[in-house]
């Protein structure tokens, strides 16, 4: 029976769940079942199988590229990549895959052994499962050099050292001066093929040196160092090296370096063991296995007040968010023709909305891709005559038909879309290296890595012990740890500490880690990514987690008398809209508090408040009753309010009090508003009504807009979406 149609056989045995996430690990997503024949023959495929490899730990990696070189020794190198024969002609011996991987050590043979299960349930090692190990073309052509085993020392030398250097090994390994390379090279090579020599050599070496080189055969068997330099007119696509004068500034690879014990590996500063000294150094053949991740280190602090912690963030973040979409909409922000938002408008969203910059750029990204932020084209239109080329349209972020709905939900409703959308996203948005240039909000979200690195970091901080969080010091073990769950993305990105700590801070923004621990959302999240729920459903887990952080939220509001509210917890949406349009936020946390002004109550009022309705709509959220300073700044802004009245009529000012018109006339401050007087209670304005409007507020006047007919105008912004 072919291995394809033992594939499908044992696919048949997993239910449709259990298929579709095959599947969705294989890069493909689908909501309907996929006949186990149809997924076996995808699963065989190179792509889909490197798919699948790419999410492997680092002993799953491990284990398959160990099968892949025993297959290219015991069968040759895979040198067609689409080679269509059956995966069970490249098997090799299951106790060999255990030998290799982990020796005679019964305890890393049991490890050995459940990594090959684990692959197998994975679908990375194929069917029958006996006691041949069976994996796709693609493993083979892609695994078979990442073994961790270095290359034979004749090769090496051969191909990077030229006659200098072979009569500088051979001298320091104590070999008289040959008159020829090949007779130096043959005394070289005698030596380190000799796993006895080796050994007697490492016996008076330095104890430093010894261990050196034990862990660089732990680690792979390559490391960078200074040790080597290109020969000068050697940069053909094989390069010679030469020791570098003064050596690599490390005692102990130069030791090994001298001694041939460690050899130029190709690219520039790559250094590599030879197969045969890492042999005769372990006393056997065997390549780097790490069955168990790094362990949390000893004495971390204290998570007091963790859940406090996260519940202030994703108050906090919400309540950010909310301002982001209600600035954008207010003001829509501009894109650049190069790409992303233009600079003085993020800025001028980031103020509105009382966050950094970066912040700001984190939540309009997260909008955009949540659906809730839009770009819209505004057409330019043809001037009667004009036959040239137009302008090119401005393009600018608009608020989606989907943000008024959204508004409308629950806090943790709100909350839940924009984590579902964060947990996804392909890129950490926070992490902008030095050599990118000035930071953007609004771009293209391309990161491959990054999905999977968020992953790798949230499993991290699982492993952290309950109570206990990760400070900035305990960083690199958070980095050590997510390499070993996702080692490919790692090697491929170059993450480092400051990649992994940006992914640390948004989470903790959205309240999924606090005081460096992860939180029930955040444990959440990283299930729902370990099971690829996170693109298909994972908004019903998210909102119950969310549910059981959050406290309910708030529909009353504590009003003191130093003409501030206090929402001890999260506002619901109806008492924040209310809040927001008579008052100015001015702290969040476990508290949102906003703070009355005579500006921001004439705001009020400019929307269409009346004093006696916004006092009685007060009075129903307010936990006791309304103190008597707020309402006195209500009712006497009230009075002032549209005592100065701007009529359209390009534009004309009325009011009915005498002094306070004479008054306009005569203002400084009103100067560049070119005011004439043309009757007692009469200005004319030289600038148009909102200009006008503008500096009469500015200078401190409370005026009304007033239509041709009399009555007063409410000022509403227009409703703009996309």
């Amino acid at each position: 029976m072919s291995t394809r149609r033992r594939l499908a056989t044992w696919l048949k045995t997993k239910s449709p769940e259990g298929r579709r996430l095959i599947l969705a690990r294989a890069g493909f997503a689908s909501d309907e079942d996929i006949p186990p024949q149809d997924l076996a023959r995808l699963l065989l495929q190179p792509r889909a199988a490197l798919s699948l490899a790419r999410l492997c730990t680092l002993p799953q990696h491990q284990a398959l590229a160990a099968v892949a070189w025993l297959a290219a020794r015991r069968h040759g190198p895979l040198l067609n990549l689409w080679h269509d024969g059956d995966p069970a002609t490249r098997a090799v011996p299951r106790a060999d895959v255990l030998n290799l991987l982990a020796g005679s050590d019964d305890a890393l043979r049991a490890h050995a052994a459940a990594v090959l299960d684990t692959l197998a349930d994975l679908a990375l090692v194929l069917p029958p499962h006996g006691d041949q190990v069976i994996v796709s073309t693609g493993v083979h052509a892609h695994l078979a050099e990442e073994a961790g085993l270095g290359r034979p020392a004749a090769e090496l030398i051969g191909l990077h050292f030229n006659a200098p250097e072979v009569h500088a090994i051979a001298e320091a390994l104590g070999f008289p001066k040959a008159g020829a390379r090949e007779a130096a090279e043959r005394n070289v090579l005698g030596l380190l093929t000799d796993p006895e020599r080796v050994r007697a050599l490492l016996a008076q070496a330095p104890a430093d040196a010894r261990e050196w080189l034990l862990d660089i055969i732990g680690h792979g068997s390559r490391m960078l160092t200074h040790a080597y330099q290109v020969r000068v007119g050697f940069y053909q696509h094989t390069p010679k090296y030469a020791f570098r004068p003064g050596g690599s500034g490390d005692p102990n690879t130069d030791w090994l370096a001298a001694r041939g014990l460690l050899l130029p590996a190709g690219p520039h500063d790559m250094a590599e063991v030879p197969i045969e000294v890492a042999v005769a150094a372990l006393g056997e053949l065997r390549v780097p296995f790490e069955p168990e991740p790094p362990r949390p280190p000893v004495g971390l602090p204290l998570a007091a007040g963790a859940e406090g912690s996260a519940q202030a963030a994703a108050a906090t973040a919400l309540s950010q968010i909310e301002r982001v979409l209600a600035a954008c909409a207010e003001q829509p922000p501009v894109l650049r023709r190069s790409g992303g938002l233009a600079v003085r408008d993020t800025r001028r969203t980031a103020k509105s909305a009382g966050a950094p910059e970066d912040v700001t750029r984190l939540w309009l990204d997260l909008c955009v891709q949540a659906g809730l932020l839009g770009l819209h084209a505004e057409p330019v239109p043809r001037p009667k005559g004009h036959r040239g080329k137009l302008p090119d349209p401005v393009v600018s972020l608009l608020p989606t038909t989907e943000y008024d709905d959204w508004l409308k939900r629950s806090p943790v409703e709100r909350l839940t879309r924009i984590i579902a959308t964060w947990t996804t996203i392909p890129a950490v948005y926070t992490h902008w290296p030095e050599e990118a240039g000035t930071p953007v909000a609004l771009t293209e979200p391309s990161d491959p890595n990054a999905v999977s690195i968020r992953y790798a970091v949230l499993e991290a901080l699982a492993a952290v012990p309950a109570g206990k969080g990760v400070s900035a010091a305990g960083l690199p073990y958070v980095t050590e740890r997510a390499a070993w769950h996702r080692p490919h993305q790692f090697a491929e990105s170059g993450a480092d500490d400051d990649l992994v700590g940006a992914v640390v801070r948004e989470a903790e923004m959205l309240g999924l880690v606090a005081g460096g621990a992860l939180t029930g959302v955040g444990r959440v999240a990283r299930d729902l990514l370990l099971t690829g729920e996170a693109w298909t459903s994972p908004r019903p887990a998210l909102a119950d987690a969310l549910a059981a952080m959050l406290p309910p939220a708030r529909a009353t509001a504590f009003f003191q008398t130093d003409l501030t509210a206090v929402v001890r917890g999260m506002p619901g949406p109806e008492l924040a809209e209310l809040l927001d349009g008579v008052a100015d936020r001015e702290s969040e946390g476990h508290a949102v508090v906003w703070r009355f002004t005579a500006s921001t109550v004439r705001r009020a009022f400019d929307g269409g408040h009346e004093a006696g309705a916004l006092l009685e709509r007060l009075a129903e959220v307010a936990e006791a009753p309304l103190p008597q300073p707020l309402e006195y700044m209500i009712k006497d802004t009230a009075r002032t309010h549209g005592r100065v009245r701007v009529v359209r009529s390009g534009c004309c000012i009325r009011c009915d009090d005498e002094a306070l018109v004479e008054e306009l006339a005569r203002s400084q401050a009103l100067r560049a508003l070119g005011l004439r007087k043309i009757a007692s209670t009469v200005l004319i304005s030289a600038a148009g009504e909102e200009e006008t409007l503008t500096r009469l507020r500015a200078a401190g006047y409370t005026p009304a807009l007033e239509s041709e007919t009399g009555a007063t105008i409410i000022e509403r912004a227009a409703r703009r979406r996309v």
